[in-house]
């Protein structure tokens, strides 16, 4: 097994009005130091279509800059865990981060989205207790082929409805 990993800082403004929560970043975003950094992952073209806007022909920074225009947070349901390679399915002695925390300082906040069922595994239990809107959405990653592009991008859409 190898070190443990540890997940980035949350990006999270306080007007945010969605918090995106992933599972733990993968081999190619640690390496990257950037969320969703493997070239295959659907993230940025998926929540960009939430919001209207081809987030992937952006540099990182402007990405970031434009999730937060847009009132959406990002952090992760794992704070750190031991995992050989990407898969959260190789995700063992995992850290919970603090996901309460986070949302108590998010006063604007309406919905929390898992990105993934590893995520939503984690975080829903979490903040089951919250009045907050509580969404699964199909994971971004290349790993979870089962379903149509078209049928994620429906329902990744669907975060429009609590940014307006």
């Amino acid at each position: 097994m190898t070190g443990r990993k540890t997940a980035f800082a949350p990006v999270a403004a306080a007007d945010a009005r969605v918090l995106i929560l992933g599972s733990l970043p993968g081999e190619a975003s640690l390496a990257a130091r950037r969320y969703y950094a493997h070239p295959q992952n659907r993230f940025w073209h998926l929540v960009g279509g939430a919001i209207g806007r081809d987030l992937s022909a952006l540099e990182y920074e402007a990405r970031l800059a434009a999730l937060q225009k847009a009132r959406i947070a990002l952090w992760d349901t794992v704070a750190s865990a031991r995992r050989a390679g990407s898969l959260d399915s190789a995700i063992r002695e995992a850290e919970h981060a603090p996901l309460a925390d986070l949302v108590a300082t998010l006063p604007a906040l309406r919905a929390v989205a898992f990105n993934g069922r590893k995520a939503s595994a984690i975080g829903r239990p979490q903040l089951a207790q919250s009045n907050l809107a509580l969404v699964d959405l199909p994971s971004s990653s290349p790993a979870f082929a089962a379903m149509p592009l078209a049928d994620k991008e429906r329902l990744w859409a669907g975060l429009a409805d609590f940014l307006s």
